[in-house]
């Protein structure tokens, strides 16, 4: 007999080799029913796997990140299988769980039709219909190559072959007649997965990388219950309708041009207009908060980057600009500036006095995403960041964390984003130490001295292991755009290793020469992806302050042109964005086509506004607030402004 630590902390007596889908069963119907994975002695594993020692034994179902995790990539293999009974020819490649669903990549000779994705769920609802049991096994790494050729399943192989190496057995998971290279979890059988959708299918480059093979990409999503289906079905209606890459094209904030690329997008009037009241916003603010403005070049030598580190360790991500063979110097577009920002710290020597010393610079930079990555403006090769780099002492390490932590909060309040957001404490990963730079005891001392900052400042976070950046641990503040998927949006990072690389010192009070503590941080992240967000938040109806368009006046008439360009010109002396809509339209044709274009003030002006000296004043969202003085309309809505007022 072994003892079983349950979730409740109930200990109960079960038989070596008893399954936690066994414990399930004796502990109700309803959790049975309910039970998608579990985690024995901490360790997220299928309930199928035998428990034969005292363990403490936790039952994962739909509620739970990992038992959704696992039933939707259960999913995943169910569209895979499905796909193999209708399309022989298909080879697999990759189908992970992914935020609210799934997809899996499939090479084949044709595209899949609305047709075909048709047929291909009433295959999988067939497959749940069946109940298959999902059973797991294990090859030796020239069994399992051998087994993929024979099947004529080239991705895998590849997969396969790069893990060979490694010395360990390759686990398969088998479903009725279909088999799947995997490492599960999984969920029982294929039987639970009662709800299920898809969505969408697009190309997809195997890899990401274009210079490899175009693979058909089939997305969809899953739940335990069809009412939850249902709903977030009717969700993704609603979302493309804020969609900032359909919106943002409509409302001509943003286009894009093949002949320009992938991922570098253009920026129209009305969108260039939202970053720089965005940038004025932030930089004031940092400099209201002791940061110093720094403006550095766009690129550099890559004896820069082969010192910092992001030359071994993040050049496949950079845009590099000569041949290291044939040229004496080879250069690289800047991926981040923190390399830059040193420089201006080693201009002279520094004292103790000096610190904290705070550098802060709005920095245009270059990432070379893969071309299956970019989406509109949330991924995108080139970007402008609110960027900072702050050196301190050790002992001002935890409040200049603090504050840097502040000015984020602050900044997503001002924006409406705040209550959208959730934090991610990302650490290394001690399997995979040739990611990052120093050693494990300087890792330990810099996750122990950042996990304790953000415990005592109350911040509930996330454990994300292996996405630290190479040099330190990081803050990741999270945000979710409208269909749900999680992007980092603003990042604190505790640097304890480049300031040593670089030589950056200052004189302690006893004299000697020690290395400063640096912090990392963005205040508002990616401008880009900030617009991206606040499209769809607000689905184009930007708050007074940052709509870049803020008021436009209608005369009803030509004769009342002279008066509402005088209305005009007082406005914009006050420093507020106004057009005058002089074309020869009905008042109603205009007032539509205004509101269409998410204007905030609508100033109708005719013979009595004219005669009166006043303003018949349509606010967005309210309607017709009648006649007002200009005084009286322009009191209110520069309040509106000052206060940065959300409407």
């Amino acid at each position: 007999m072994i003892k079983i630590s349950l979730k409740d902390g109930v200990v109960k007596e079960y038989e070596n080799g008893v399954t936690a889908l066994e414990i399930a069963k004796s502990l109700g119907a309803g959790l049975y029913k309910a039970a998608c994975v579990c985690r024995i002695n901490g360790e997220v594993k299928d309930l199928r796997t035998p428990i034969n020692e005292d363990s403490a034994v936790e039952i994962l179902t739909f509620e739970d990140d990992e038992g959704k995790k696992a039933f939707r990539h259960t999913a995943s293999h169910i569209l895979a299988q499905a796909v193999k009974r209708l399309f022989p020819g298909a080879k697999l490649a990759i189908g992970p769980a992914i935020d609210n669903g799934f997809y899996y990549d499939f090479d084949i000779d044709q595209p899949f039709t609305f047709e075909d994705l048709e047929k291909i769920e009433g295959e999988m609802k067939k497959i749940v219909k069946e109940a298959l049991p999902l059973e797991r096994f294990e090859l030796a790494p020239d069994e399992a190559i051998s087994m993929m050729k024979e099947k004529d399943e080239p991705y895998k192989v590849e997969l396969i072959q790069e893990h060979a190496g490694k010395g360990e057995n390759i686990s398969f998971f088998k479903q009725g007649e279909f088999t799947e290279l995997c490492a599960g979890p999984h969920i029982p059988d294929t039987g639970r997965v009662k709800a299920f959708k898809l969505t969408s299918c697009t190309g997809a480059y195997w890899r990401g990388d274009s210079n490899k093979k175009m693979l058909q990409r089939i997305y969809g999503t899953a739940f335990t219950k069809a009412s939850e289906l249902e709903a977030h079905l009717t969700m993704l209606e609603e979302a493309k309708k804020r969609d900032h890459n359909k919106l943002g094209r409509e409302l001509e904030y943003f286009t894009t041009s093949d002949l320009i690329g992938q991922g570098l997008p253009i920026l129209l009037p009305k969108g260039a207009r939202v970053i720089q009241l965005l940038q004025r916003f932030v930089e004031d603010e940092e400099q209201r908060r002791g940061w110093l403005l720094t403006k550095t070049p766009y690129m550099a030598k890559s004896d820069l980057y082969k010192l910092s580190g992001h030359w071994d360790h993040y050049k496949d991500g950079m845009f590099v600009l000569g041949d290291e063979e044939k040229d004496d110097e080879v250069f690289a577009l800047r991926p981040m500036t923190c390399p830059f920002q040193y420089q201006a710290y080693l201009n002279r020597a520094r004292s103790y006095k000096d610190l904290p010393l705070r550098y802060n610079e709005t920095s245009t930079l270059f990432r070379n995403e893969a071309s299956g990555e970019m989406h509109g403006l949330i991924r995108v090769r080139q970007f402008t960041i609110s960027e900072g780099h702050l050196m301190c002492l050790p002992e001002q390490l935890e409040q200049e964390f603090k504050n840097c932590l502040e000015l984020a909060m602050y900044c997503l309040k001002t924006l409406g984003l705040y209550e959208d957001v959730s934090y991610r404490f990302s650490q290394w990963d001690p399997n995979d130490k040739e990611k990052y730079i120093g050693t494990a005891e300087q890792w330990d001392e810099a996750q122990n001295t950042m996990k304790t900052i953000l415990d005592d400042l109350g911040v509930e976070y996330k454990i994300g292991i292996g996405e630290a950046a190479f040099y330190g641990p990081k803050l990741d503040i999270q945000i979710k755009n409208v269909y749900g998927k999680e992007d980092t949006l603003i990042t604190i990072q505790i640097d304890q290793m480049l300031a040593e690389k670089f030589g950056m010192e200052y004189t302690d009070r006893d004299g000697s020469k020690k290395n400063p503590y640096i912090i990392h941080r963005t205040s508002i992240g990616c401008y880009e992806r900030t617009l991206a967000l606040l499209i769809e938040k607000y689905a184009g109806a930007f708050p007074l302050w940052l709509a870049p368009e803020q008021v436009r006046i209608l005369p009803i008439a030509d004769r009342h042109f002279e008066y509402a360009n005088s209305v005009k010109d007082r406005l914009e002396k006050l420093g507020m964005r106004v057009t005058v809509d002089s074309r020869s339209e009905k008042t109603g044709y205009k007032i539509r086509a205004a509101q269409m274009e998410k204007i905030p003030y609508m100033l109708v002006v005719g013979d009595k506004e004219q005669e009166e000296n006043t303003l018949s004043v349509r606010k967005r969202g309210e309607g017709d607030l009648g006649a007002k003085s200009v005084d009286e309309f322009i009191s209110s809505a520069l309040l509106d402004i000052a206060e940065r007022k959300i409407w």
